[in-house]
């Protein structure tokens, strides 16, 4: 689904592995007579390559966070429905970017001809086939995790289409992408715990995040807004305070229930404060420097690092958000993710993809 970012978008003449037009005067060799030239390791590479850069794969590192973090808030121990809501919100985020790239085309062919639709490597029909496929398969394993995951799912696979193909460019947009997001952890919620009241705060407080990167991001390309990283700055600052020192209270009878270190456990709950604001911590320092950067200076580069920022800042937030709710050991879990996520981000294929 079409909900996040990565770091900074490069424009370069040629892509990476993009085969290099013949130098004046020189043959290219025939293929064996009779035979199909092989497909060589390097275009095997090259095709994967636009594929993962379609798709976004290092922003799939803020996904499982969404599903944890509503586990955790409902109260209840991960376990098998909790996957099943993970692979479901992947597949719906994976949909909502190749959708958002079949939507942009036009648009991209003239702002970022190095993606992988306007410069051919990917065709639009592959992209909106793939979309489609992603859709029916998140869909299909919220279904398997239960009626209430799938009452979730849905709406959240109508949001994301809606979002790509019709609400982006209107004033909606950043509220419906804030929506998908806290859809998506009240999906990891009803697919665990079987409802989704309790999980509400804290998808509000994840939306409020999701809605400030979205503002910020719809000037990463032509930069000028001093407003939005400020207005993102102060929600970071509000939600910092709020994910630190405020806990959530789970459903009564499910907090004896939880056991150690899992959602609702009660022993210790000073370790889980304490880690909640060291995690708060965590989010606020991800995030506020780029916004400030932008804020001082919002050219088209730092606007788009605010935007990488906001959404690396993700996962400490779904982490804080864990903790809140007393699952100290999940928090962790999810904190993992973040260095992960940097790793995969540093492959030079991977630099150049963007929320929009």
């Amino acid at each position: 689904m079409n909900r996040t970012v990565a770091t900074d978008r490069v424009t370069t003449a040629r892509e990476p592995g993009a085969p290099q037009a013949d130098a004046p005067g020189s043959r290219a060799t025939p293929p064996p007579s009779g035979r199909p030239e092989p497909r060589t390791p390097r275009t095997r590479s090259a095709r994967l390559g636009a594929w993962a850069e379609l798709l976004r794969l290092p922003a799939l590192f803020t996904v499982p966070g969404d599903a944890l973090a509503g586990a955790a808030a409902a109260g209840a121990r991960p376990g098998p429905r909790t996957l099943l809501a993970i692979g479901s919100s992947l597949c719906l985020y994976e949909a909502g970017m190749a959708l958002n790239d079949w939507a942009d085309r036009a648009e991209d062919a003239a702002e970022r001809p190095h993606r992988p639709l306007p410069s051919g490597r990917i065709r639009p029909t592959a992209a909106l086939t793939a979309a489609g496929v992603l859709t029916g398969a998140g869909l299909a394993l919220a279904a398997g995790a239960g009626r209430p995951a799938l009452a979730v799912a849905a709406p959240l696979a109508a949001t994301v289409w809606a979002y790509d193909l019709a609400l982006k460019h209107t004033p909606a947009g950043p509220a419906a992408m804030a929506a998908a997001r806290g859809l998506d952890l009240l999906l990891g919620a009803a697919a665990t715990g079987g409802g989704t009241r309790a999980a509400l705060p804290s998808a509000a407080l994840l939306g409020s995040h999701t809605l400030a990167v979205t503002a910020v991001s719809r000037r990463e390309t032509t930069g000028g807004s001093v407003l939005a990283p400020l207005a993102a700055l102060a929600t970071t600052g509000a939600l910092t305070g709020l994910v630190a020192r405020r806990r959530t209270r789970l459903p009564a009878g499910r907090r004896a229930a939880a056991a150690p270190g899992l959602s609702g456990s009660t022993p210790a709950p000073a370790v889980a404060d304490a880690l909640a604001a060291a995690l708060g911590a965590a989010y606020a320092a991800t995030a506020a420097r780029p916004y400030f950067h932008a804020a001082l200076n919002p050219s088209p580069p730092l606007t788009q690092r605010a935007v990488g920022g906001g959404i690396r800042a993700t996962i400490p937030l779904q982490a804080a958000l864990a903790a809140r709710s007393g699952a100290s050991a999940t928090s962790l879990l999810v904190a993992a993710l973040a260095p992960a996520g940097r790793r995969f981000a540093k492959r030079s294929a991977m630099r150049k993809v963007s929320i929009t």
